[in-house]
């Protein structure tokens, strides 16, 4: 990445672009072609992940783990969601190294693979320890002694989000990285919004369309399949369009075959050994500079606001009004979360690079955190209206407030993307770098959907603070995560 020279005239708070001179005129065009095929191949996670979130409490009812306590739901729907993460922390790293080494294709092949294998696995599944041990299923890929398990699967094959992201800095002129990165969200927005639609609509279809699936037996037995097979075949089908059509980014990549021939030591070609420090990969503890750290721990507490909203969202939609929550069914849930997808996806791609322009990096991540507080502080105010008028107007309204708020939580991914590329010691680093951040990402996301899950179930059992003290926590864990946010510098380190 082109190194900085400071004069009056510099935006401060914009990161990875050089003097005002070169945004003029980038040294290179953006390859779009291959940034919208990342995006299609990006979007395969989020639409395997949210397509589950609409019908899990209904799942998890159905399966009788609960036993009938409707207090419990929240605790196994939480632990559901934060296996993936889990497992995912556990390879994460190791996925995006060898991806500098093996190069990224390879890497996105296996990913899709098992987001594909897990999902079919999950949509099979009859009973709720098959569901959480075929979701963890991507961990049996490197412990062959353990069963094989589906939502950890999921987790443990998939290190695709940081090597995608290694792979747009790699390809993309410092000066036009902004205006990639606002496209980003378009996979997660587009998963976002036809994931819960594709969840809530084809649930139990035998019951909701009679007519049409009500003589099959399969789907009475696994009424939760069809989903979940539209989402696996969809990774299918982005295994075979990255095998035809992604280029590889990484030179010289050193071959499987190659490293399985010299053990865990990678050979030493001439044209590695030759090259000098900065073209080389560094090793992990050269990686741990405070840049690097600042960057790495922003993502991941604002991973944690964000999977905590995420997770807690669908739980308190489907939770008896009387219980604390809006007594919404699973179509009902997926169309506002899917209406959450659309709008964010529109409103980063018109508004992420204008206002980067305008107002800075860092003035954009730290609005975006305190986007949080009412986000958090308006489910409270939910329920207090639906007791009080039912499930009307006014709520759907407040629904909506929410739904905008968290618009402004997900501008700030797009500017802690540019930090952590930033911080990166040289670009054969990339992918180590953005592995090192997504540990911490899957470790909080991993945490995040258990505990808040818990915590809403423990304030309704027990009535703390009213069954409120949940928000009250969640509020606080925003705050910290603003301060952090503070600690990020005005102007992004040069490589």
């Amino acid at each position: 990445m082109p190194t900085r020279t400071h004069n009056d005239n510099y935006d401060e708070e914009t990161p990875l672009l050089p003097p005002e001179p070169a945004l003029k005129k980038p040294s290179k065009p953006v390859p779009w072609g291959q940034i919208w095929i990342l995006l299609v191949l990006q979007l395969a996670e989020p639409l395997t992940a949210q397509v589950i979130y609409p019908f899990t409490p209904e799942l998890v009812r159905n399966l009788g783990i609960t036993h009938g306590d409707e207090s419990r739901v929240g605790y196994y729907v939480g632990l559901m969601q934060s296996i993936f993460f889990a497992t995912q922390a556990l390879t994460v790293l190791h996925w995006s190294r060898l991806s500098d080494i093996v190069g990224r294709k390879p890497i996105i092949l296996t990913g899709l693979f098992g987001l594909s294998l897990s999902m079919y696995s999950f949509g099979l599944s009859t009973t709720y320890w098959g569901a959480v041990l075929r979701h963890v299923l991507r961990i049996s890929y490197f412990h062959p002694s353990l069963t094989p398990p589906s939502r950890s699967l999921n987790g443990a094959l998939n290190g695709n989000i940081g090597v995608i992201k290694s792979i747009l800095a790699e390809i993309t002129d410092p000066a036009s990285l902004p205006q990639v990165y606002a496209y980003m969200p378009i996979s997660w927005s587009a998963g976002g919004a036809l994931g819960p639609t594709i969840g809530g609509s084809l649930s139990r279809p035998a019951d909701r369309f009679p007519n049409t699936f009500g003589n099959s037996g399969f789907l009475k037995k696994y009424p939760y399949f069809l989903p979940c097979a539209v989402a696996a075949t969809f990774s299918a089908f982005a295994w075979v369009f990255t095998l035809s059509f992604l280029q590889e980014t990484v030179p010289s990549p050193i071959t499987f075959r190659s490293l399985l021939k010299n053990g865990s030591r990678p050979p030493q070609s001439s044209s590695v050994s030759e090259l000098d420090d900065a073209e080389k990969p560094y090793p992990l503890r050269r990686l741990m500079t405070r840049r690097v750290l600042v960057s790495v721990i922003n993502y991941g507490t604002l991973s944690l606001v964000d999977i905590a909203y995420r997770a807690i969202q669908p739980l308190f939609f489907s939770t008896p009004i009387d219980s604390g929550g809006l007594g919404l069914a699973p179509p009902a849930i997926g169309k506002i979360l899917a209406s959450f997808g659309i709008l964010n996806g529109v409103f980063q791609v018109t508004c992420f690079a204008r206002a980067h322009a305008l107002w800075g990096t860092k003035k954009i991540f730290v609005g975006g955190m305190l986007c949080a507080i009412p986000m958090f502080a308006l489910f409270p105010v939910m329920n207090a209206l639906a007791r009080a008028h039912g499930v009307g107007l006014v709520v759907y309204l407040a629904v909506a407030l929410q739904v905008v708020s968290s618009l402004g939580l997900s501008l700030a991914y797009g500017c802690i993307f540019l930090y952590i590329s930033a911080a990166s010691p040289n670009r054969a680093s990339l992918g180590a770098t953005n592995g090192l951040a997504q540990l911490l990402v899957s470790i909080m996301r991993a945490i995040g959907p258990a505990a808040t899950a818990s915590l809403f179930s423990l304030s309704l059992a027990e009535g703390y603070l009213g069954g409120e003290m949940v928000y009250v926590v969640l509020l606080a864990i925003s705050l910290v995560s603003v301060a952090f946010g503070t600690t990020l510098p005005r102007e992004v380190w040069q490589m």
